[in-house]
């Protein structure tokens, strides 16, 4: 079951933080909007930025998690 939420841990993470760092670069260097995430919430370029180094802790938790030796419960 870990291994499970690891994986799906780290998932939601890249896409997280792929859109975080999408949406930084596109409005810090471009002045436009690329990605999805503008279209459902309007936040400034330090923000899209927060939501990358989110995304990055969920990929580290993530594999943590995956990576973590089973416990095995006393009987």
């Amino acid at each position: 079951m870990r291994t499970t939420i690891g994986y799906t841990v780290e998932s939601i993470g890249y896409v997280v933080g792929a859109q975080g760092l999408v949406s930084f670069v596109s409005r810090t260097f471009f002045g436009t909007e690329w990605g999805w995430m503008h279209k459902v919430v309007d936040l400034s370029s330090t923000a899209y930025l927060g939501i990358a180094v989110v995304g990055l802790a969920l990929i580290v938790g993530g594999v943590k998690a995956r990576n973590a030796p089973e416990r095995q419960e006393a009987a």
